[in-house]
């Protein structure tokens, strides 16, 4: 058990298509601040985007792999098929006419757990996104142009996960990551780490019919966790190790470490660091406006701006 050092989420990875759709969507539609631009590290000639809060914080932030031309994949079990963004309670009227204006198809508002009002839609690639309506979640958010103080989305709500069984992964959160169940019903349960609150949320979903995901435009690579430092990190994946889970050594992502690990229902999962963050070679109001590249990369950064087409 790694008591205490799972911290809610991190961020979630997906592959889109067209970056500048991708852009248009999640900063001219849903908000969101644009954080960074950079690069897969491990295959530098594709585009990496983050997107969040002002500064994004850990728990805000949604990541994209750009692939011009790749082919739509099929969210499904063993994969992560629902976004979830938090919003204030008293928001659902202001997104439902919001995406009406911006043309965007949505259905609900729907009750979840008796409590929660929610909607939920489709970028342009095809990734499902639910707006969770709830007055807990205290965060500021990220408030633009048209989007006034107190309807902005606040940061991720919750991720929901698929499986033909989840009782693996239950168990796998709940005996190896500090998960506790919070609530379920027939099909759906949901955990929290560190504190029941947005933000640290994982939903798990039966649906023994549904096939498994197929990679592609529109689906999600990983989720990630939040852990405090690189002590606790190592902690996490020495018990991981041990457990027989075979997390990768450390990787320097430049604003966190991170490692990685299939859980046992096949979703790829990282645990990666608070910090530095993102605020380490930008300032806040530069944020997304140049490509960053890692120090080990720059001195090939003409080759991987004519790469991108950005030259």
């Amino acid at each position: 058990m790694v008591k205490g050092l799972i911290q809610g989420l991190h961020h979630v990875t997906s592959f889109s298509g067209s970056a500048r759709n991708n852009i248009r969507f999640y900063t001219e539609i849903l908000g969101l601040q644009f954080v960074k631009k950079t690069v897969n590290y491990d295959s530098p000639d594709i585009l990496h985007l983050y997107y969040g809060d002002k500064t994004g914080n850990p728990g805000s932030v949604a990541t994209f792999f750009p692939f011009s031309g790749i082919t739509r994949g099929k969210a499904g079990n063993s994969s992560v098929t629902s976004t979830m963004f938090s919003i204030g309670a008293d928001s659902i009227g202001f997104w439902t006419n919001r995406l009406k204006t911006h043309q965007v198809d949505f259905r609900g508002p729907f009750t979840r757990f008796d409590e929660e009002e929610y909607i939920y839609f489709d970028d342009f690639d095809g990734i499902q996104v639910e707006l969770v309506a709830n007055a807990a979640d205290l965060r500021p958010g990220c408030f633009t142009a048209g989007i006034p103080a107190g309807h902005g989305i606040k940061g991720l709500y919750s991720l929901t996960l698929s499986y033909a069984s989840s009782e693996p992964t239950l168990e796998f959160l709940t005996r190896h990551m500090n998960h506790l169940l919070l609530k379920s019903d027939s099909d759906r349960s949901r955990l929290y780490s560190k504190e029941n609150q947005p933000g640290n949320y994982i939903d798990l979903l039966s649906r023994p019919s549904m096939p498994n995901h197929l990679p592609g435009a529109g689906t999600v690579h990983h989720l990630a966790f939040q852990t405090s430092d690189e002590t606790s990190q190592e902690k996490i994946r020495t018990h991981l190790s041990r457990a027989g889970f075979q997390p990768s050594p450390v990787m320097d992502r430049q604003y966190f470490k991170s490692i990685y690990f299939r859980e046992p229902g096949g979703v790829l999962m990282e645990i990666a660091t608070a910090g530095p963050g993102f605020l380490i070679d930008e300032s806040p109001d530069e944020l997304g406006e140049n490509l960053k590249l890692p120090h080990w990369l720059e001195a090939k950064r003409n080759d991987i701006e004519a790469a991108l087409g950005m030259t």
